[in-house]
């Protein structure tokens, strides 16, 4: 085992519904499941992350409310450190609408991030001496920037590296980008902050040298179904996905950014890594849900052994 990740970042309830198609404005529709449980980006990259084998830290803010005590429930069924959760009375716990089309899994969903949102300085400021002793920290932009900014210069500073999940996206200064070591961009998302259209492997590829020419050091842009653009300095190319019938993708690059945390903080290379990380978003996929649908070490490690023949 190598040093412990941290994840910091979001949580959220999230009351997901299933319906036959998603609703336009005004429209009301008749939905066949609903479900609550625990979710928000960085929640649920954490629980991968730990699921997979990670020694991981998570760092999140919850209210003091009846939505609190799912978070700090399953952290407790989890067996997951909550030593380093804040709460305050001055915000609720965060939610997230998630209506599922049940044909095509595609989804709509609205975040209210509630408490993650309101992270301190001197929040922040507390977790110095745990980033002393981490190798990796996995962060999102789900929760408030000065946040985000504050712990990766206190990480760079200590000489942790940095993954930044751009998600939900939004404006990134040049300051934070030549501060990441690995982004992790979906197709979308990299179209919204490079200007340019990832419509196939050459303009991935045009993406991942924006980003490094802010100083990104290493870029992998996920690709749904198509795979995984993976960029570093020495080398390029697209892993292609595992081939599987997705029942559910909410939280599929949550799955991706926690997989791949955990592996490299144990030592895998980069591009091992990102072949671990798609195995566990393929079998996340195939569940209904967020949280719940991260698989364990072993589902994985099995997953990979039965399509040894995909992996390049």
């Amino acid at each position: 085992m190598g040093k412990p990740v941290i994840v910091f970042g979001s949580f959220v309830v999230d009351l997901m519904g299933r319906a036959p198609h998603l609703p336009v404005p005004g429209e009301t529709v008749k939905g066949s499941i609903f479900k609550l449980g625990p979710g928000g980006k960085g929640f649920n990259q954490g629980v991968a992350a730990h699921k997979a084998g990670a020694d991981m830290i998570m760092v999140t803010k919850l209210g003091r409310d009846t939505f609190a005590e799912v978070a700090l429930n399953t952290m407790k069924q989890l067996h997951m450190d909550s030593s380093h959760v804040f709460q305050t009375d001055q915000a609720e716990t965060g939610a997230a609408l998630i209506m599922v089309e049940e044909h095509s899994s595609q989804n709509a969903i609205v975040v209210v991030p509630g408490a993650c949102n309101t992270i301190t300085e001197e929040e922040v400021s507390s977790l110095s001496d745990l980033l002393s002793q981490s190798g990796y920290l996995l962060t999102q932009l789900e929760t408030n920037g000065s946040a985000v900014e504050q712990l990766v210069d206190m990480a760079k500073a200590k000489g942790v590296k940095v993954i930044l999940n751009p998600a939900p996206v939004q404006p990134i200064s040049d300051s934070l980008l030549s501060r990441i070591d690995l982004i992790t961009p979906n197709e979308v998302e990299a179209e919204i902050l490079t200007g340019i259209p990832v419509t196939e492997e050459a303009k991935a590829g045009e993406a991942a040298d924006w980003f490094m020419a802010k100083g990104v050091k290493a870029v992998m842009i996920t690709l749904g179904s198509r795979g995984v653009y993976l960029a570093t300095k020495e080398k390029r190319s697209l892993i292609p996905a595992f081939r599987v019938e997705a029942i559910d993708t909410t939280g599929a690059g949550d799955a991706f950014n926690g997989g791949l945390v955990a592996a490299l903080a144990e030592g895998k290379n980069i591009w091992e890594a990102a072949r671990f990380a798609s195995a566990l978003a393929a079998l996340s996929v195939q569940r209904i849900g967020t949280t719940p649908s991260m698989p364990e070490r072993e589902e994985i490690d099995r997953f990979l052994a039965e399509h040894k023949e995909e992996v390049q």
